[in-house]
Parts: C-alpha cells; structure tokens; sequence
C-alpha cells in the first residue's frame, strides 16, 4: 500500500513487541465521509485479540484495531536532553515521595498507599513502584476500599516516560475506566546554575517553619494541621518568604533539592520574586551538599514552565493520577 507521497508503507511490528516505543499509522474515518490516515507514537503495551494499546508520553492510551494498520515499526527511546544530572526512575520517585510525605501508609507488594486526609492527590494516591503482588484487579479492588474506608477517592499515580511497567499500568487502568485527571512534568536541574541565577534574595527569608501567612499564600488548605504535617516532613525542610509576595519550599534529602509550593501574589508577579525564593532555597541547599534539583509543573502552567526553562531545568518523566470508577 502506498501513501499519497508515494511512499511504500509496511507494518513492521509484531504482538512481540510488546514494551517497546512505536510508530504506527491507521486508517481513519471521518465523520462527514471519506478517510485519511493518523499516526500514533508511544509504548506498545498490549496486542490482544485484533487490538493494539499504545501509551503516549502524556499518558493517553490509544486503542487500534490491528485492521486498521497500514504502516507500523518500533522507533528508539525519545532522546535524552543532556541538561541536569542523571537520575533513573525509581531514585526520581522515591526522592519526590520522600518529599510530600503521607500521614499513613501502607505497602501492597511494591506499591505504597498513601493517605492524608485529603491533601494534595500526591499525598492520596498508590505509588506503583513495581509490582503488586496480587493480580491487578485485586489489588485494584483492595485500593479503592482502602481509601473508601477513609472517606477518600482512589487514586493511582503512574507515569510515562522510558519508565518501564508504568506505561503498561496507565493503559491498564484506562481499560478498567480509571479516569485520568491531572497530568504533571518531574524535572530536573544541576543546582548550581540555579542558586548562580543573577537574582535580589536580600528579601527572602529563610526558616525551618512557617506561619499562617505562608500558608494562606500557598491556599488550597481544607485543615491547617493536615498541610502542616505533610509540608513540614522531610530529611531537611525550608521555607522561604518574601512577606506579603511570595513564599517557597525546599527539601534537602542526599544529592537531591525538591522545589514545591513557589507561589507569589497576582499583584507582584513578574518581578523576579519566583526567582529569587528558588536562588536563596538552592544556596542554603548546596550549603548542605545537596547536587540536584528536581520539581513538578502541570502542562497547562504557562508561567511556570517558562521560569524553569530560564532556570535550566529539564523534564525527566511525566506523571499522572487515575480515579477509580466512582470514586
């Protein structure tokens, strides 16, 4: 079969590439006749009974009809971007759950369920590091009344990337009519070039505790003590504040430096305040030995992702929560 350039198309995957990066390209129907053709790039994560489950990077899962195939061949890993240090996974994640600590947990085979109270998906979600243990379903099942039991939804956060498994437990759950809700970027830096950054931090305080108006500018509190119990675990917590503008938050654990809640104040943003909270939080971070430094952005946070694109930060993996089915 020939595409409209000419080109000679072929299907060149087969059910046992299962696991790996793929391109392929489909047929389509469009709603007002005719057809054309569309093409897909991601993890192939199952080829079963006449149908193909591709994972994308931003963790959509496209279901095929091997009927429809017309082109298809495995392609190489996307291309490290060389910015910032290296890092696999599994020291990313753990570094990050260490970060956002829960105030119960439990492990289910290799994954951790993590509640408090509500705050912050983060902090009430599974953290899939590996197997469950169990068949998926049960352990599906034991998740959702687990977080029933404490009057939450049930969430699992998995994520795309070169990451393994998790591409494969994203399609899983979209399957089993999870819902994907909220989509973020892990990214990551060498700390320096971030605490060199030209920036004024006479004005920003450092402490190892904050009060009520960092927390009020941070928002999204239901229960003060729930938020000051999570944001204040850690191996080594600061809190920065430019009062009445901008407040930020960095946790010192080994080589690593997480960046969480910079917020500033509508009225002063686009000042450099952003800026000089992540300057003064990565000094006192390289003062304590600290190398790396890793932080989240959701897609859809313009602002945000251009400050850190200044800064030198890179993304390393995307990740996303899935919502049990009526939860």
């Amino acid at each position: 079969m020939e595409n409209t350039a000419g080109a000679l198309m072929e299907i060149r995957i087969t059910p046992a590439d299962v696991g790996k990066r793929v391109s392929v390209r489909r047929t389509v129907t469009a709603p007002e006749g005719g057809g054309g053709f569309t093409d897909v790039v991601g993890v192939l994560v199952s080829w079963t009974d006449g149908v193909l489950l591709i994972t994308r990077k931003s963790g959509e899962t496209v279901r095929i009809a091997e009927s429809s195939l017309v082109a298809g061949k495995v392609v190489p890993p996307a291309p490290a971007r060389r910015r910032g240090p290296a890092a696999s996974f599994e020291e990313l994640a753990r570094a990050c759950a260490r970060a956002w600590q829960p105030l119960e947990s439990e492990p289910l085979g290799d994954w951790t369920l993590r509640a408090a109270a509500g705050f912050t998906r983060r902090a009430n979600s599974v953290l899939p590091l590996g197997e469950a243990g169990i068949p998926l379903d049960e352990a599906l099942a034991r998740v959702t009344a687990w977080y029933a039991d404490r009057g939450l939804p049930a969430y699992v956060q998995t994520a795309t990337g070169a990451v393994g498994t998790q591409e494969a437990l994203c399609a899983q759950l979209t399957e089993r009519g999870w819902t994907r809700e909220v989509s973020a970027e892990i990214r990551i830096a060498s700390l320096a070039p971030v605490a060199d950054v030209d920036a004024d931090v006479s004005g920003v305080a450092l402490s190892r505790d904050f009060g009520d108006d960092w927390l009020a500018r941070y928002g999204r509190v239901a229960d003060p003590a729930v938020a000051r119990a999570v944001l204040s675990a850690g191996s080594s917590v600061w809190f920065a504040e430019v009062p009445g503008k901008a407040i930020g938050r960095c946790v010192v654990d080994g080589r690593w430096a997480g960046f969480t809640s910079v917020e500033v104040a509508p009225e002063h943003r686009r000042q450099g305040l952003a800026t000089a909270v992540m300057a003064a939080l990565a000094r006192q971070a390289l003062e304590e030995g600290a190398s790396a430094a890793w932080l989240q952005v959701e897609a859809d946070n313009g602002g945000a992702r251009g400050l850190y694109d200044g800064l030198g930060f890179a993304t390393h993996h995307a990740y996303h929560h899935f919502r049990a089915v009526g939860s």
